[in-house]
Parts: structure tokens; sequence; C-alpha cells
């Protein structure tokens, strides 16, 4: 098996390694959201804005795709759970999807300090954003039996750009704060 072969395997495994980042991920998420529920965008119903967002983005391009998923999927159903929102599936596997996709490019990523690698990871952010938000507002149609051109104004727009936000602001700094501490883990003086 060749190398890059080796490595594009390791991407999609799923161990212990990566259930343990996914519920460190998924209760981040839960308290941040918990936390800054009350943060609701004005004149637009049931949408917050959440610097929670960040972490299935980031924990996506720190730890892979699944973890990313994972982060987002479960932190969004229990953090809505928490504050008492209930439970909206769809809008629970756009959040996944927003941090599944920031993860596709973690193996591409050695340095999280430097700057092809963040504006990489904010590409994703963006796609990651677009694609989990466009997924779950698009439900909307049907369950809340509004056109196409409301769900984009009440839903998508709010949601998708509050989250961009918070990504392309919150990801870089996450990324330079775990450089540094892979940086410290490799350091001589670190004792583990």
């Amino acid at each position: 098996m060749k190398v890059n072969d080796q490595k594009k395997l390791e991407m999609w495994k799923f161990g212990a390694q990566e259930v343990f980042y996914s519920a460190i991920g998924a209760a981040l998420y839960m308290v941040l959201v918990v936390a800054t529920n009350f943060l609701q965008i004005p004149a637009v119903k049931n949408i917050s804005f959440r610097p929670a967002a960040v972490i299935p983005m980031f924990f996506g391009v720190a730890f892979g795709p699944w973890v990313g998923l994972l982060s987002g999927l479960a932190g969004r159903i229990f953090g809505d759970l928490m504050s008492g929102q209930g439970f909206w599936p769809w809008w629970d596997l756009g959040y996944g999807l927003m941090g599944f996709l920031p993860g596709l490019i973690w193996l591409g990523l050695c340095n999280y300090r430097g700057v092809w690698e963040i504006l990489k990871a904010e590409g994703m952010v963006v796609l990651g954003a677009g694609v989990g938000m466009g997924l779950a507002s698009l439900s909307e149609i049907w369950v809340s039996h509004i056109t196409f051109a409301e769900t984009v104004k009440i839903n998508f727009l709010p949601e998708f750009l509050s989250n961009i936000v918070n990504g392309l602001v919150l990801a870089p700094v996450l990324m330079i704060a775990y450089s540094a501490i892979l940086a410290h883990k490799k350091s001589p003086d670190f004792e583990a």
C-alpha cells in the first residue's frame, strides 16, 4: 500500500480517539449554545447568533471529518434540547455537515498556523456552512410550508451569514492556538 493510500485510509478511520474528540467537541458546542442562545438575531424567528458554530468546523479541521460531523450533530441535538429548543433533525444534520466538510482537508494540513492552511480551512468553513445550512433551510419548505424565497430570507441567509462570520473569525484563532499546543507537546521540555 502506498503512503498516500495509507494516509487516505487514516482519514476515514473511526476509533476510540475519534469518539473521544467527538464527545469533547459535542460537549463544548452544547455548553456554548446554552450559554449564548439568548443572542437572538433581530427580526428572525428561532435563529440566534451562535459562536459555538465554530466548534464542529474547527474539530473537523483538527481531527477529521467524522469528528467534525459528530461534534456538530450531537452538539446541536443536546444543545437545543438543553436550551428548550426541541429536536430538529435536518438542522442537526446541517450542523454535522458544517463540521464534516471542513474535516475533508484534515490530511492536507501540516501547519495550523500557516496562511495557506488557514485560507484552505476558511474556504471549507464557508463551503460547510453553505451546504449544511442549505440542507437545513430547504427542510423548512416542507416542515414549515413556506416558499423557497421565504426560507432563503428567513432561514438560510441569517443562519449562514452568522455561521460564516463566527467561522471565519474564530476558526483561525483556534487553529493558531491548537498549533501552539502541538508545538508545546513536541518540545523537549514537555513531559506527558
